[in-house]
């Protein structure tokens, strides 16, 4: 899976992050085609929440361990 993310709070204002059979992730700059649009998504990460709107999965929320400030647009990609 890949989620291509545009927004502020990651290392780069474009960015695509592939996740791997084996359970790594990849980070990478800019977007990494192939993209087969699967999902959008808005992710709102505040301190320790983390609000998710997804277009397939609905409303989630998180807590982190992590702090953070996050404000990100991405879409999920097969």
């Amino acid at each position: 899976m890949k989620y291509i993310e545009f927004g502020i709070g990651n290392r780069w204002l474009v960015r695509t992050e592939t996740e791997l059979a084996d359970g790594t992730e990849i980070e990478e700059e800019g977007i990494v085609r192939p993209v087969r649009f699967h999902s959008l998504y808005i992710r709102i990460w505040i301190h320790q929440t983390v609000w998710v709107l997804d277009m397939r999965e609905g409303f989630k929320r998180a807590r982190k361990n992590r702090i953070a400030f996050k404000l990100i647009v991405g879409i999920t990609s097969h």
